[in-house]
């Protein structure tokens, strides 16, 4: 449990203007990324609950957003990790609340391709309003070693995620 101690101690470490080199904690570094987590937890499970969603169709939803293709619902059942009923179930939910439109492939009308709607993006608001904020507090070079970061922890969770372990 993280006393009141080590939160004010974990501020006070955000707060610091890089003057160098420091010794971050890796402690801080997964509470700071716990509480993000939460708090994306927290839209997504609010927007879920808004639009009667289940909080895998929001997962397919950011699947499909994030795609660097258009995704198919078989890409988006290796993604998640779901049976074909259940992602079918999803999509249909998806289809269903306006979030995404199915298009078929012109020259194999079985591929269907899964394309978000325009305001699918709505339930990442809070998301993108938050980013430019929290951006002016640091430069560009700090910016690219956070994202290099963030990048790597993906990577590293990706990974585990695909051993098992």
């Amino acid at each position: 449990m993280t006393t009141a101690h080590d939160r004010q101690r974990q501020a006070a470490l955000l707060r610091k203007p890089s003057a160098g080199p420091a010794r971050i904690d890796p402690h801080t570094i997964a509470v700071q990324l716990r509480r993000m987590s939460a708090e994306i937890n927290r839209l997504v499970h609010r927007f879920a609950g808004d639009d009667g969603l289940h909080s895998t169709d929001v997962q397919a939803l950011t699947a499909i957003l994030d795609a660097d293709e258009p995704m198919t619902p078989g890409r988006l059942r290796r993604h998640l990790g779901l049976t074909s009923g259940a992602v079918s179930a999803c999509v249909e939910r998806l289809e269903r609340a306006g979030h995404i439109r199915r298009v078929r492939h012109s020259s194999d009308r079985r591929v269907a391709r899964l394309h978000c709607a325009a305001d699918a993006r709505s339930y990442l608001r809070p998301l993108a309003e938050a980013t430019p904020a929290a951006r002016t507090r640091f430069s560009e070079p700090e910016l690219a070693v956070a994202l290099r970061f963030l990048a790597a922890m993906n990577e590293e969770l990706s990974l585990k995620k695909s051993s098992g372990g």
